[in-house]
């Protein structure tokens, strides 16, 4: 119990800090529009947990690589509550810009995600999806205590611990391991 309690006190809090630091994805790419920005060939997938913000690990390739690709998908995997989801239930997607589409994916709890295999069945929505040419960005978060954190240290420490045993998202994913690209932040929480 004591250890549900601390993981779901520490992803509240978590989310909250997250929260905090997030850009709005319409005024991302409004923004991008207007900028001169080098564009790489291929399809750039960045998976997020909030669509409607800017993820994490496309800001950082701006900042630090200073490049955008032509095609970039902002994917959202859902766990849904029932076994398995019907094929024609499985993608939401929204053209956001020329560059820009956001695609929900959901997966019942008895399936395993595999992102490629439904990006693959994009392609009946007109998107243009190979494998070898796409580029999955994948934010991985370091957290720290914070000195005012709102947990005792000991169970900040318990969830810090509990957050770096939990599974690698490019393996719970199916996403090749050749074609991650991970980008790192530090949080305190």
């Amino acid at each position: 119990m004591l250890l549900m309690l601390t993981w779901r006190q520490g992803t509240h809090i978590l989310s909250e800090v997250s929260k905090k630091d997030e850009v709005s994805l319409a005024d991302f790419i409004s923004m991008i529009a207007k900028s001169p920005i080098v564009r790489a060939s291929g399809t750039a997938v960045f998976l997020t947990g909030n669509p409607d913000a800017t993820p994490t690990a496309l800001l950082h390739n701006i900042k630090h690589n200073k490049v955008l690709h032509e095609n970039n998908i902002i994917l959202k995997v859902i766990t849904e509550d029932t076994p398995r989801v019907a094929d024609g239930e499985r993608i939401t997607l929204n053209r956001l810009s020329d560059t820009f589409t956001s695609i929900t994916m959901r997966f019942g709890y008895m399936e395993s995600p595999n992102v490629p295999m439904g990006l693959a069945a994009c392609r009946a929505y007109g998107i243009k999806f190979d494998v070898m040419s796409t580029s999955f960005f994948l934010s991985r978060r370091a957290l720290r205590p914070a000195k005012n954190s709102r947990m005792p240290h000991w169970q900040d420490q318990l969830f810090i611990g509990l957050a770096r045993s939990s599974d690698d998202a490019s393996r719970y994913f199916h996403i090749p391991s050749g074609r991650a690209v991970e980008i790192g932040t530090q949080i305190n929480i």
